[in-house]
């Protein structure tokens, strides 16, 4: 039986746990980005029962994740076939995958799946990109900050996460930059010797300059 749900919490992650419903619903959602659309499929797939598997796919169903297509008419069957609602949600299945195989805990010794570019055949992994620079960032590089949707309890945990920043740098866990001292201390040599190459690599090229006006 699934929870109760989140009505009138301001929270983004709330919000698709609930459309979700529950691991049910997500193993469901696996099951459709995976190519599986009919119901004795889902059923063979996730173990589910028959009652647990109506109930979670007449929820996705509500909620518009999934649409029903009949394709035979006697007797009258379905398939499912993601919205473009239910692709948007279902597109954290790699990152879920990715992080059960980085934690180990996929149940087999090495990743069930893999995924890569469909049209060059590379591995594709996610990861944290700054939007305006292009770079790679780790979780430790982020920092959480109110949006424009905020409520006071959205506030109110903010107010946590930001104190327990500024506890991390007094106690010299983290840089004010949110960087264990380590990290950015790396950075910095990185950064400096970087900046030494480059000042070489101008006095280099003036050089030939130089002899020619002599």
């Amino acid at each position: 039986m699934r929870s109760k749900g989140f009505d009138g919490m301001v929270c983004s992650i709330a919000g698709v746990m609930a459309v979700i419903g529950d691991r049910w619903g997500l193993l469901i959602l696996r099951d459709l980005v995976l190519g599986l659309n009919r119901y004795e499929d889902f059923r063979q797939s996730s173990g589910a029962t028959n009652a647990t598997l109506s109930d979670r796919l007449k929820h996705l169903e509500a909620n518009g994740l999934i649409e029903r297509r009949r394709y035979q008419v006697n007797p009258e069957r379905f398939e499912y076939l993601l919205t473009q609602k239910g692709w948007q949600i279902a597109s954290v299945m790699p990152v879920l995958a990715q992080i059960g195989d980085r934690c180990d805990v996929s149940g087999a010794s090495a990743p069930p799946l893999k995924f890569v570019n469909r049209k060059t055949g590379a591995d594709v992994e996610w990861s944290f990109i700054d939007k305006n620079t292009g770079e790679q960032l780790s979780a430790l590089d982020l920092a959480i900050k109110e949006g424009p949707g905020a409520d006071d309890l959205v506030r109110w945990r903010l107010s946590h996460t930001e104190r327990r920043h500024r506890q991390k740098v007094d106690d010299g866990v983290v840089s004010p930059s949110g960087t264990p001292p380590m990290q950015e201390a790396k950075l910095r040599t990185r950064a400096a010797r970087k900046g030494i190459e480059e000042k070489l690599t101008r006095r280099v090229r003036k050089k030939p300059t130089q002899k020619a006006r002599r």
